[in-house]
């Protein structure tokens, strides 16, 4: 008897409905709308920003700047070497040899504080005492243009070697002289080194000549 009384209960609940769904689709009425569950901000003149990503942001680094390892390490100074020309001869500083001493003045190697020394050399024209003289005024003249412009004679060793070491044949096969080779031999050598890179040449024998003094 429960649940025939149950079941035409159920049923007339749902014709009810039902009609009344009817009722509002033929006099023309709307559903009410139903309720978002997220707040309209329009409706306040308010609006959500979206927050950066800041992992696919380029430039944006999430390390703090005073955490940051600096990386950046200073290439240590290389040793210089260069050669004064003096190709006429003498031991006057041209506009050439100039520009070579000018080099000298910029290096790196000049600001460690490192010895300088001077190598003097000459063509093989003249007697060995002659040369000797002539490459040693020729190393001196340098050394004279660069502590005048602020470098410490202390630092600075002239060694003579006088015709001893060419760079070039100072004669051709035939025995005429090489004027090219003889211009390359004289010269003035600079190196600026460590003290114990440049021990063994500031020692030379010839350094110590009489006759190249």
């Amino acid at each position: 008897m429960r649940k025939q009384f149950f079941t035409i209960t159920c049923a007339s609940i749902a014709a009810l409905s039902l009609a009344a769904c009817e009722f509002r689709r033929e006099s023309g009425e709307e559903p009410p709308p139903a309720v978002s569950e997220t707040p309209d901000l329009s409706a306040t003149g308010e609006s959500e920003e979206p927050q950066p990503d800041v992992s696919e942001t380029p430039g944006i680094s999430i390390i703090r700047e005073d955490v940051r390892a600096d990386v950046v390490a200073e290439a240590p100074a290389e040793p210089f070497a260069i050669t004064v020309p003096f190709p006429d001869g003498g031991n006057d500083i041209d506009p050439a040899a100039q520009r070579a001493l000018l080099e000298v003045l910029q290096s790196d190697a000049l600001d460690e504080g490192w010895p300088l020394v001077l190598r003097g050399h000459t063509d093989s024209m003249g007697n060995d005492s002659a040369n000797l003289r002539a490459s040693r005024a020729r190393a001196e003249a340098v050394a004279a243009w660069l502590v005048e412009r602020g470098v410490d004679d202390d630092r600075i060793t002239a060694i003579a070697f006088g015709e001893q070491n060419p760079v070039a044949p100072n004669a051709l096969p035939d025995g005429e002289p090489n004027e090219d080779g003889r211009a390359l031999n004289r010269r003035v050598e600079i190196d600026i080194a460590p003290p114990l890179a440049n021990a063994g040449a500031a020692v030379s024998p010839v350094a110590g000549n009489d006759e190249g003094a």
